[in-house]
Parts: structure tokens; C-alpha cells; sequence
């Protein structure tokens, strides 16, 4: 019998309260997020939530890889060329990305302590479940990115709100380059709250179990801290270069910011790595991140989540999404034959057809966020 999708474990308290844990339990594709996935855990949130005996919720991924390596791109390749077994084939990303949304909307607005234990690998959807954990850890070995840039979609999962909402410049700059970021670069940038050493879990959930729960949010806190050991963190790379990225994006258009830092010289092994990934990424991911950046400046969460489910949608009826999943992760030729030559010749017209609305506001799968 082949093994759930989301492991879920219910551990006794001291004082006979329970901690719900939940694992991502697909070690072989990093964790990557399944439709099953996001459902199951869904559900479980869901009834944690309401369990008054339930008193704090911890959410990580098995094997010692990855926490979540992202999203389950190669079944929305499936769906869009028709190789899906899938009997609602053509409605397949609308399900799923409706879904993944909700789930990290769930996660954001959660009304218990949820710790994600963002330990390895943590990018596209894994981010998205990440981001929101009201205790984000990272450790050692977390390796942070949204690197949609190398397959034709955008960052999305709330990217378009909370990249926003980093020092000025930076998100913008990640979601063009699609550039990894270390623990010590999570916690300069507000995606995650603290440094535990990967060797510590055990020892932070035992100290979860025997804890008492009268204020949920102060013990957990103390347990966090007590085992927190930002010394460990590699070296960041993000606000060592921020003079740097600030000046590269410094731009009025994607295809500025895209022409600067391409054409920057600087001799530094991390800029020339995000360089060269976005020399070879995807030239309508590039405006697409840089307009859903300026559409969500100052809009709610809910709002980009609704705007992310139209553009994904979008994504998967036009533009270089398959071609891109195919390069990288079918025929693995890295390859892809984009569109468009390069960013500067990418047609407003084209950006414009991937923002029609698919949905009323009355009739969006979202509406209710």
C-alpha cells in the first residue's frame, strides 16, 4: 500500500493537550506539492482549527532534502498538453492553484501557532506554505527561491504581496533573477523569524510536548528562542549586495531593470549566478512579475491571491509555461524556445492578454478570501 502524500501525527502535551504535525511526505520529488497534498492538509488545518485540545500546529517535510521544493508544475505541463489522465483535464489549474492558494491563505491568517520547519530546499509552493507561518524557521541548510523565471511563470503564491514587502528593491530583484537566498538572507528579508540548527528538532518538539499551553504564542515564543542560534547562519548574501540591487532595479520597466543588471560587470560569483539565470530565463516572466509587483503594492493579501489564480490560469492557456516545464523537467535539454527573443521584445499587447479576467468578482473561485 503506497504511503500517504501528508504524514499527521498528534503528540500529548504536558498539561493533555495535543501538537498536530504534519509532513510532506514525498522525499523522492522534494516534497514537490501535489493536488492531494494541498487537499489533505487543507482538510487537517481545517479541523486542527477548530479542535480546542489542538493547541499549536507544526508543519514540515520528510527526508532530510527539502521542506518543499515547489509545486506540482510537471501535472499542470500534463494538463495543458493533454497528457493528463485526469478526466477534467482543461479545468485542472483552476483547481489547483485555487486550491494551493486557499491552503496558503489558511496559513496566513491560521488563528493557532503554526511553525513551519523550513529545513532544506524551500522554493516556489514550498515558499507559499512557508511564508505565512506565524514561526517560520529556518536552519543551516535552508535554500531559499522563486525561480519561475527558469520555467515561464511568475512568483506567485502571495509573492505579488509579501515581495512587497521587503527592504525596497529586493523583490523586485528576486523575482526577476529567481536568486537563492541562505538562512541568514531569509531572516534579513522577512521570510523566516529564526535560526534552529537542523540537529535540534527532536529536541524543540520534546520540549514542545512537555510545555504547558495556557498562552499558546508566549511558550511557544520561549521554546523558539531557547534554541535559537543565528551564529550558525551562513554569511547573507542579500544585504551585502543591497546598494547593488537597489541600483539595478532602480527602473521604470521590467525591461530597464532586465538591460541593467545584465549588463552589470561586477565580479561576484552570487550577482553573476542570478545573471545568468535570468540571461536564459523566460522574457514574459520577467514583465509579468514586475506588473503583478506594481498591480499589488499596496493591495490586501486576499486581492493578490485573486489576481495570482487569474494570471496562473492565464499562464497555463498562453505563453511559455509548457515549453518551459519540458526544458527543465521532461526532456531535461534546458533548452526551452521561448516566445520572444528577449525582454525588450515582448509586446505590451502580449503582457495585456495575460491580465483579461477570467471570472465576475461574484463568480471568482476566491471570492470568499
Amino acid at each position: 500500500m503506497a504511503e500517504q502524500p501528508v504524514k499527521f501525527q498528534e503528540i500529548a502535551t504536558r498539561d493533555e493537550k495535543r501538537i498536530g504535525v504534519a509532513s510532506l511526505n514525498a522525499p523522492k520529488s522534494l516534497n514537490a506539492l501535489s493536488l492531494e497534498m494541498i487537499e489533505l492538509l487543507g482538510d487537517r488545518l481545517a479541523r486542527w482549527a477548530d479542535d480546542p485540545e489542538v493547541a499549536v500546529v507544526w508543519l514540515e517535510g520528510a527526508g532530510d532534502k527539502a521542506f518543499c521544493a515547489g509545486g506540482d508544475v510537471v501535472g499542470l505541463y500534463r494538463a495543458i498538453v493533454g497528457e493528463s489522465n485526469d478526466d477534467t483535464t482543461d479545468d485542472y489549474p483552476t483547481r489547483y492553484f485555487a486550491a494551493e492558494y486557499r491552503l496558503d491563505y489558511t496559513i496566513h491568517t491560521y488563528p493557532k501557532p503554526l511553525i513551519i520547519w523550513g529545513d532544506g530546499i524551500v522554493m516556489g509552493g514550498g515558499l507559499g506554505l512557508m511564508a505565512g507561518g506565524a514561526h517560520r524557521v529556518a536552519t543551516e541548510t535552508t535554500r531559499i527561491a522563486m525561480p519561475e523565471i527558469t520555467i515561464g511563470l511568475y512568483p506567485d503564491i502571495g509573492a505579488s504581496w509579501f515581495l512587497n514587502r521587503m527592504p525596497t528593491g529586493v523583490g523586485a530583484y528576486l523575482a526577476l533573477t529567481g536568486a537563492q537566498l541562505n538562512a541568514r538572507d531569509a531572516i534579513d528579508v522577512g521570510l523566516a523569524d529564526r535560526l534552529i540548527p537542523h540537529e535540534y528538532r527532536e529536541d524543540v518538539i520534546k520540549a514542545l510536548a512537555n510545555a504547558s499551553f495556557d498562552l499558546p504564542e508566549v511558550t511557544v515564543r520561549r521554546i523558539l528562542h531557547d534554541y535559537e542560534e543565528r551564529s550558525r547562519a551562513p554569511q547573507g548574501q542579500v544585504l551585502a549586495h543591497l546598494d547593488a540591487i537597489q541600483s539595478l532595479v532602480d527602473a521604470s520597466s521590467a525591461a530597464e531593470a532586465v538591460k541593467r543588471i545584465l549588463g552589470d560587470s561586477r565580479a561576484d560569483a552570487w550577482l553573476a549566478a542570478n545573471r545568468q539565470r535570468l540571461a536564459a530565463g523566460c522574457p514574459i516572466t520577467a514583465h509579468l512579475a514586475w506588473r503583478m509587483l506594481e498591480r499589488h503594492k499596496r493591495g490586501s493579501l486576499a486581492q493578490a491571491f485573486r489576481d495570482e489564480l487569474n494570471l496562473s490560469v492565464q499562464c497555463c492557456r498562453q505563453g511559455d509555461l509548457a515549453e518551459g516545464v519540458r526544458a527543465l523537467l521532461i526532456d531535461k535539454d534546458k533548452t526551452p524556445r521561448w516566445t520572444h527573443a528577449d525582454t525588450a521584445s515582448v509586446p505590451e499587447r502580449d503582457i495585456e492578454a495575460f491580465f483579461a479576467p477570467l471570472w465576475s468578482s461574484q463568480s471568482h473561485p476566491l471570492r470568499d478570501l
